[in-house]
């Protein structure tokens, strides 16, 4: 079975040859997704229909109930099309997590069957699950060897954080918190419009297109108050570096971040991210999770350098038959020459272009 909240969300049914009528049973979805403790915002109705409302995205929700009624198990599917990476059923769009969410493998095996039935259906070439259970069906795999998360504790209080991070990595901290450098905190439209020109520069730095402004919008807007921007700023208040992060169950993820060029010569990354952590344990967080991070990049090398061990990340991919996996990663062979015209390109211009090609990765 299908949900979808209300008639006008962003989330269908699943489709059918007859079409599909939403169902109002967005409350249904919230308090699953709340009592369940294998949930992560990326299985929540705020961000499905975030990345729906930002991106056009359609999302699926595939559900499966008791005979009571009750929901047992929940699988949010977006559709991601894009005319140079092809589509996918991603779940979900744009997380690093979420997958199969279930009381039990039975459960969990028929959302994967049922999610291949809406790829055949739409005649989809893959499904592409970020995290839970993997799938043993036919036709499925586990990915491990791609990416790992980085997570730990918190300390109780800042300088016990600061003696927590490796020696080498606190010295950076150190002197970052004696320069002019300083820190704000907040979602109004001045924090946003500084962390977006930090972010967008410093990935058309890397050859990689920006997300369209819109998607940092609309998780901001939909999570509330469990949403946030961080920024570091130089001594004339100009932002170098800006994080935007998500607050789950005690846990904060900086999930947005970056800096500009002269950010590391400043130490403003240092200075964000330990920042980001005091700011967090006095918001109530208890846990930091560091995101993930490709295996033998120099973003995995840098969170190890702050005392966080990697753990594999095992996602799913179901193929239909004779199909190849989409290839979204920028360090493919494959877009080598693109990456490099892309570093090269004004700001502006890959500020235009840029969300036209990254809403398509999903």
């Amino acid at each position: 079975m299908i949900l979808a909240p209300t008639d006008d969300a962003p989330v269908s049914a699943r489709p059918g040859p007859a079409g599909a009528t939403p169902l109002s049973d967005g409350a249904a979805w919230d308090a699953y997704v709340a009592a369940h403790p294998d949930a992560t915002p990326f299985h929540s109705r705020a961000w499905c229909e975030a990345i729906t409302r930002a991106t056009g995205h359609q999302c699926h929700l595939v559900s499966a109930r008791d005979g009571s009624g009750q929901l047992t198990g929940l699988l949010p599917l977006h559709h991601i099309r894009s005319p140079l990476f092809g589509e996918a059923l991603v779940g979900s769009g744009f997380a690093v997590g979420g997958g199969l969410l279930a009381d039990d493998p039975a459960v969990a095996a028929t959302l994967a069957k049922d999610a291949v039935d809406i790829a055949r259906h739409l005649k989809l070439p893959s499904v592409e699950l970020r995290g839970g259970t993997v799938p043993q069906h036919e036709g499925w795999r586990a990915e491990g060897d791609v990416y790992a998360g980085f997570a730990r504790d918190l300390a109780a209080y800042d300088e016990a954080e600061l003696l927590a991070i490796p020696r080498k990595q606190r010295a950076e901290v150190r002197k970052a918190l004696a320069s002019s450098l300083r820190v704000t905190t907040g979602r109004d439209a001045d924090e946003r419009r500084d962390h977006y020109r930090v972010y967008a520069t410093s990935v058309r730095n890397l050859g990689t297109p920006v997300f369209p402004r819109a998607l940092f919008d609309a998780v901001l807007d939909a999570f509330g108050d469990d949403a946030d921007i961080l920024t570091v700023r130089d001594e004339g208040g100009r932002a170098v570096a800006s994080v935007l992060s998500l607050y789950w169950r005690g846990t904060v993820m900086p999930y947005w971040g970056g800096g500009l060029a002269e950010a590391r010569r400043l130490r403003a990354n240092e200075l964000m991210y330990y920042a980001l952590m005091n700011h967090a344990r006095a918001r109530g967080c208890t846990r930091f999770d560091f995101g993930r991070s490709k295996c033998g990049t120099g973003p995995f090398a840098y969170k190890k350098n702050w005392g966080f061990e990697p753990r594999p990340l095992v996602y799913a991919r179901w193929l239909a038959p004779g199909e190849k996996p989409r290839d979204t990663n920028p360090d493919s062979a494959k877009y080598r020459l693109q990456v490099d015209l892309w570093k090269k390109l004004p700001l502006w211009a890959a500020n235009r272009i840029g969300p036209l090609i990254a809403r398509g990765l999903g």
